[in-house]
């Protein structure tokens, strides 16, 4: 195999986070294998054609040897056997005139001599004599050479095979040029056979043992490629320094044409870069809005540079992901997650996040406890979720899918004595004392179950539709077996979603004759009211006993267990509930809802509309604390007009279609009018190599 340019590929953290360096995961659901599907299903074309394959006839006629010899594999393959060339008789005049093809079952193996070793190797032949043959003779006419067919037999004296054993015929088994790659680069980094294996099936969306290939190909491309091994580990350290350094040029070339533009990075004793970070100016200016709470995802890594790619993310006001900078790491140590955690801190102006929510990782989880002392860590859900079938399926079998919606059930608890209750009951039934991937989730329990971090401001991350939106934009940039300078670019265009208003104004209908429903329509994005308005309706459902003292006792008309205690304070306009969910999402809880309209509150009050979820955040680029509708006085002027506008503009077409029109007018003119100085970016010269 000859040295060549090698891609980037980006592959998910297999590595588990229990330490066990034999553990690896694969993750429940991922689809991110299209390109191995292609790969296969392309392979799979070649091995068995769409065309009908006929059986062969004598007097057929082919163009070349090599056409008819692809025609009876690829006939051999269908029928169960597979063939290899035997004879071949030549002229002076015709050159090769005949060629013989035969079963790989024909003739019969020669004894060997007997090799003066203490234990020889008694290795069975499968040849056993069979007849099956195709005899090839060429022919020139006016000419043109052809091939026809001069004898066939299809009679075989041995057992023909399945499908799914025929492909394990060693005429079948082929490593694929990007297999061999990947094998290559896994091999470099010390991953043994059986793991690599595991990984190609994990890449190619295969099911364990239906690669095109077995381990023992593996083992021998491998013995036979130590030299492209050494020419590749040359060639990767060389494409790494250069891809590396051409990023961080294109990083500096970014810094001159947009002062927006921050970009940090590390070098080790050589000068050679080692960790990279950049972050926009949209990325710092909408955290100033929408940065209480960050997700972090560490889930690629690139087994071509080596390197671990970290993402920041956050939740804008219609639930989808915001990207607020990337970093790309050479390993993933406590250190350089400090690094990372540092960086992103500087080019947010030294704000941090209220929470942060990130993978399963000991290095990380020691760095944010140091470098982010006062922010919360959240283990995502989905993220534990998705490895659950890797650590379980195997060892519970048949009870895995039980054991699976126990386990749901269990995070979704809302008291943590509860919690730990049940889950000492779900490990004695399931018979997991002694296993590693509980007790590491159990080490982890404070950061990850429902009960124990519901008083942690996450704005609706754990929902399904924001995970989602994230993996979309990872795929994006690793779908592409691009260099880093192309990822680069890929970044900075996908960068731009989720910082304009998405869309038009949408109308929402009322579900109920509340009138809080109508003015929390006025204030709230589409997104923001329906979370809110799927509380309101369920509120209607619930009854609340006056406890005194301005608590009240709310429950379900029909669930007796569940109830939530609420306490109101009308002299504040206050009201705080047990279940924690406004604490959680900044979404009032139906329970909250329930007391205010018991109390005849007609509007919800203003404090509990955050400004992250009200319809005029994603029309202002809010910068500084300043800005940060901080004075109440005006804020409410504000949704005080907006509401009242917005209902006004709904009586008649016309009247939308005129305010619709204004406003975009209005709006253009405010944007093109200049910014505070005072409030520019002041990360001279826009990417402190220090900190």
């Amino acid at each position: 195999m000859a040295t060549k340019s090698l891609n980037n590929i980006w592959i998910r953290r297999q590595q588990c986070p229990c330490g066990d360096w034999k553990c690896y995961i694969k993750y429940e659901g991922d689809d991110q294998t299209a390109i191995g599907s292609q790969l296969v299903k392309s392979e799979t074309s070649l091995l068995s054609p769409a065309e009908v394959v006929f059986t062969p006839y004598v007097g057929q006629v082919f163009k070349s040897d090599d056409e008819a010899f692809e025609y009876y594999s690829n006939f051999a393959r269908k029928n169960g056997f597979s063939i290899r060339k035997a004879r071949s008789t030549e002229s002076q005049n015709l050159g090769v005139y005949r060629r013989d093809f035969v079963c790989y079952r024909s003739g019969f193996n020669q004894p060997r001599k007997k090799v003066n070793v203490e234990h020889p190797r008694d290795r069975k032949s499968v040849r056993c004599g069979c007849d099956a043959k195709l005899y090839l003779t060429k022919e020139i006419i006016d000419g043109v050479t052809q091939w026809y067919i001069s004898q066939f037999s299809n009679v075989h004296n041995h057992e023909l095979l399945e499908d799914d054993q025929v492909r394990l015929l060693p005429a079948y088994r082929k490593i694929q040029e990007a297999d061999q790659e990947c094998i290559l680069l896994l091999s470099k980094a010390g991953f043994p056979v059986n793991r690599i294996v595991k990984v190609l099936e994990i890449e190619r969306g295969v099911q364990p043992g239906q690669l095109p290939f077995i381990e023992k190909d593996v083992r021998n491309f491998i013995r036979t490629c130590k030299k492209t091994v050494q020419e590749n580990d040359v060639l990767l350290t060389e494409k790494r320094e250069n891809d590396l350094l051409e990023l961080l040029e294109a990083c500096k070339d970014k810094a001159e044409r947009d002062e927006g533009f921050v970009f940090n990075f590390t070098t080790d004793e050589h000068g050679k870069v080692e960790n990279i970070a950049w972050s926009y100016g949209d990325a710092v200016r909408v955290f100033a809005v929408f940065g209480d709470v960050v997700t972090f995802d560490t889930n690629y890594r690139s087994i071509t540079y080596n390197l671990l790619l970290g993402v920041w993310f956050g939740i804008d006001n219609h639930g989808k992901a915001i990207f607020l900078g990337s970093v790309l790491l050479q390993d993933e140590s406590a250190q350089s997650f400090s690094w990372a955690l540092q960086t992103f801190v500087r080019f947010m102006r030294g704000r941090r996040p209220q929470t942060i929510v990130t993978d399963i990782d000991s290095g990380l989880r020691d760095a944010i406890a140091i470098d982010l002392p006062n922010t919360k860590h959240v283990i995502s859900i989905w993220q534990i979720l998705s490895k659950l079938s890797s650590w379980f399926s195997l060892a519970l079998g048949l009870q895995y899918e039980e054991f699976k919606s126990e386990f749901d059930t269990l995070c979704h608890m809302e008291n943590f004595e509860d919690f730990e209750h049940q889950w000492n009951h779900l490990v004695a039934r399931f018979g997991l004392g002694s296993d590693k991937h509980i007790a590491l989730l159990f080490s982890y329990r404070a950061s990850w179950p429902f009960s124990y971090t519901r008083g942690y401001f996450l704005a609706c991350t754990v929902r399904p539709e924001y995970s989602k939106s994230v993996d979309t934009f990872l795929k994006s940039i690793v779908s592409a077996q691009a260099c880093l300078k192309v990822m680069f670019e890929q970044i900075g265009s996908g960068a731009n979603f989720g910082y304009e208003y998405r869309g038009e104004l949408q109308y929402m209908p009322t579900k109920t004759c509340l009138p809080i429903e109508e003015h929390a329509r006025g204030i709230l994005t589409p997104y923001a009211f329906n979370v809110l308005q799927h509380e309101i309706v369920l509120s209607m459902q619930y009854a609340a006993t006056d406890m005194g003292n301005g608590s009240f006792l709310v429950r379900h008309y029909k669930k007796m267990e569940g109830e939530s205690l609420v306490f109101w304070m009308p002299e504040d306009e206050q009201v705080h509930c047990s279940c924690k969910e406004f604490e959680h999402s900044g979404i009032l809880c139906r329970h909250s809802v329930r007391v205010l309209v018991l109390k005849n509150y007609f509007q919800i009050p203003e404090k509990y509309f955050p400004p992250r979820w009200r319809r005029e955040s994603c029309l202002v680029h809010v910068d500084d604390p300043i800005t940060q509708f901080s004075n109440d006085e005006c804020s409410q002027v504000f949704h005080s007009l907006t509401a009242t506008l917005f209902a006004e503009s709904l009586i008649s077409k016309e009247r939308f279609c005129y305010v619709n029109r204004e406003l975009s007018q209005i709006l253009q003119t405010v944007q093109n009018m200049p910014a505070d100085n005072e409030v520019a970016m002041n990360l001279a010269p826009n990417n402190a190599n220090e900190l």
